[in-house]
């Protein structure tokens, strides 16, 4: 008798239903080649194909009690098998996606990242080539506002200027180093 033959006059299922393992051994031994080829084929890797077997012999010895039919419980083991094997190819399918995407998102945000901390470089560098180009009166301006953080009647207190004054340079100043800043290098 081959492992896949069923036999007649060895009904496993009364038995296995009731927990025997000598009856779960028989139907193992009737169902093997058949759970192997169905996980071996889909999976392409005997290793995996092992371990979705072991789950399907699992999930049967689980629900042998709902399955009183010898050929029924048969025809479950293979579909048991092969649900689990598409369940598992399907998950690492998944897995592959999603550290694909993962992959890519995390090139492009690097990419990203470099370029933004690039153009900050040269931003700030472009911006210090304007701020020197600046009239002294102006640089001193910014520096006491924006380095030492005074304020408008502090910086005229500093510099026996008319809070007005102040107000006027700071903008105007400001707005010159916003036009040479937006207007694109050479």
């Amino acid at each position: 008798m081959t492992a896949d033959a069923p036999s007649a006059q060895d009904d496993v299922v009364p038995p296995l239903a009731d927990g025997d393992h000598a009856a779960f051994r028989r139907l193992y031994e009737r169902t093997v080649r058949r759970v192997r080829s169905i996980t071996v084929g889909i999976l392409q890797d005997h290793a995996q194909a092992e371990e979705v077997a072991q789950e399907t012999y699992f999930e049967l010895w689980r629900s042998a009690a709902r399955h009183a039919v010898l050929e029924e419980q048969q025809h479950l083991v293979a579909v048991i098998a092969r649900r689990r094997a598409i369940d598992r190819v399907r998950a690492a399918q998944s897995s592959r996606e999603r550290d694909h995407r993962y992959a890519i998102h995390s090139y492009l945000r690097e990419i990203d990242e470099a370029e933004t901390r690039g153009e900050i470089v040269g931003e700030f560098g472009r911006a210090a080539v304007e701020i020197r180009r600046l009239a002294p009166k102006h640089r001193d301006l910014l520096f006491l506002a924006y380095v030492r953080g005074l304020s408008h009647s502090e910086i005229a207190a500093e510099l026996d200027l008319p809070i007005g004054t102040v107000k006027t340079r700071l903008r105007d100043t400001l707005a010159r180093l916003r036009r040479e800043l937006t207007t694109p290098s050479p």
